[in-house]
């Protein structure tokens, strides 16, 4: 552990605050436990309200240099930065791995996540476009433009502790803006190990403090201080729909922007005319990976009655066959679960589940024994569900995945749609006139539809996110920078004359006395 610590540059007591260098870290310390053993790994110093506001006053003046760079030259950067993260992208994959439990392969593929967020960053800095316009007025010329908005602040949850913020800060970065990031205080180590990294790189290129910042910390010390300071002209957060309401009423109070990232409800309708295997492995991923803590996890499978018996015993038998351990090792399937708390808050969903009708099929279990002795270990589950149950529609960030039958696809739209999350959405189908329904108007509610592809694993190159209690907010995609960014519509009057829009007549002459 020292060593890996030490590789990131990083100690096992360490800062969690600062703007380029270090800060003492004056705020609550949070013990890094790891949900693989339940041990604490490292000690995080956080900031205090005061080095909250130093750091807010450093990326504020640190954006009225950052902002003077031509963006192709802030794309360079961003691409350094890009060549940083892959260097450190063992390192980081092994502790991300330890600080959330993730398997390695989906640590090192969150990684790669933001190592291809920078290189279509620095495409994107090269195209922020604007257009003309004809002006009704002769000898007129009209455009628009794009400026930097301001200090960005970041917020991110634990089960993406570094892809989330890449999403949003390289974005902002080429768009001339400064980052404020707060992190989950269960991903404070990632946080810290990945800042260590981009700073290098900004010292390199005798770039000043304040570009990128860190401030982990509390609701009151920074989380409050964060939504409510002007000086942050745009706030994304990923996490809760609660905590998604609060965002959104503290930073509307001050008319700043917010992109919300929330909680997912995400189905796969399987038709009777779908590929079961192609369906199966699919569902499999996208409600066991992560141990089912996704935004993007398929928590609903509804199936046509047709195909319902046969493709649930083929689910259950994929889940025998799911290895649960020890998520550092090459042939675990499912980690832990990020604490015992979401043991509990899985334990008790179940107990809803009995309690509303539905029936476990599979798993559910708290796991025991030698290698499960941290008490974050669970079997992931499948129940059989009505879709009228009112824990359907909730979100339980566990691996519980509800089977639903129906009979007409109108019928499963409907049952789709029924939830108050709107994220991702699938349809497995090999009926054309299916699948361009469930694309229409007509079908899927959500931010992504999918056909014949799984609710996870979203690529960089679509814009992501959803409606409802999702939030609405877009990251990455083809014009994902136009959030980061403030438009300006511009005239230019090379006529000689003044005439207005829409044809007004108001003529003063300046020359004749009153």
């Amino acid at each position: 552990m020292q060593k890996l610590l030490s590789r990131l540059g990083l100690t096992e007591t360490l800062s969690g605050v600062g703007s380029g260098t270090w800060l003492p870290g004056q705020g609550c310390e949070v013990a890094a436990v790891s949900p693989i053993n339940d041990k604490p790994f490292a000690t995080v110093k956080c900031a205090a309200a005061r080095e909250y506001d130093q750091i807010a006053d450093q990326a504020t003046e640190a954006f009225l240099k950052w902002r003077m760079i031509p963006a192709p030259k802030r794309g360079e950067i961003v691409r350094r930065i890009g060549l940083a993260l892959r260097q450190a992208k063992e390192d980081l994959g092994a502790l991300i791995s330890l600080e959330v439990g993730k398997i390695r392969s989906e640590a090192e593929g969150e990684v790669q996540e933001m190592i291809d967020m920078a290189d279509f960053a620095v495409g994107q800095s090269r195209m922020l476009y604007g257009l003309t316009m004809h002006s009704e007025r002769p000898g007129h010329r009209m455009y628009e433009q794009w400026h930097p908005l301001g200090p960005v602040g970041v917020i991110t949850a634990f089960n993406f502790p570094a892809a989330v913020w890449s999403w949003n800060a390289l974005i902002a970065l080429i768009a001339g803006n400064t980052v404020v990031w707060k992190p989950s205080s269960k991903a404070l180590v990632t946080a810290a190990a990945i800042v260590n990294i981009v700073w290098k790189v900004l010292r390199e290129n005798d770039l000043p403090d304040g570009i990128v910042n860190l401030a982990a910390g509390n609701r009151n010390d920074v989380g409050k201080r964060l939504l409510q300071d002007t000086r942050i002209p745009l706030v994304s957060a990923t996490g809760s729909v609660a905590m998604g309401r609060q965002v959104a009423r503290s930073v509307s109070e001050r008319l700043g922007k917010t992109i919300l990232e929330l909680g997912g409800n995400n189905a796969v309708i399987v038709t009777k005319s779908a590929d079961p295997d192609l369906a199966v492995r699919a569902i499999v991923f996208g409600a066991v990976g992560t141990a089912g803590q996704r935004c993007t996890t398929t928590r609903r499978a509804i199936i046509h009655e047709s195909v319902f018996e046969a493709l649930s015993r083929s689910l259950i038998q994929a889940y025998q066959q799911v290895r649960i351990g020890d998520p550092r090792k090459p042939e675990t399937l499912m980690g832990p679960l990020i604490d015992k708390a979401a043991v509990d808050r899985m334990q008790d969903a179940l107990k809803v589940v009995r309690n509303q009708g539905g029936r476990i099929l599979y798993g559910g279990k708290k796991l025991s024994g030698e290698i499960f002795d941290a008490g974050t270990y669970v079997s992931p589950c499948i129940c059989e569900a009505g879709p009228q149950m009112p824990i359907v529609g909730e979100e339980t960030f566990a691996p519980i995945l509800y089977l639903i039958r129906y009979s007409t696809l109108d019928q499963a739209i409907v049952i789709h749609n029924s939830v108050p999350q709107g994220l991702s959405s699938a349809i497995f189908s090999n009926d054309l006139l299916e699948a361009e329904t469930f694309l229409s108007c007509a079908g899927s509610d959500c931010g992504i539809a999918n056909v014949n592809v799984g609710t996870s694993g979203a690529e960089i190159g679509g814009a992501f996110g959803g409606e409802k209690q999702t939030g609405g907010g877009r990251e990455a995609g083809s014009d994902a920078w136009k959030a980061y960014m403030r438009r300006q519509t511009c005239t230019i009057n090379a006529s000689g004359m003044l005439p207005l829009a829409q044809g007004i007549r108001f003529q003063v002459d300046p020359q004749e006395p009153t």
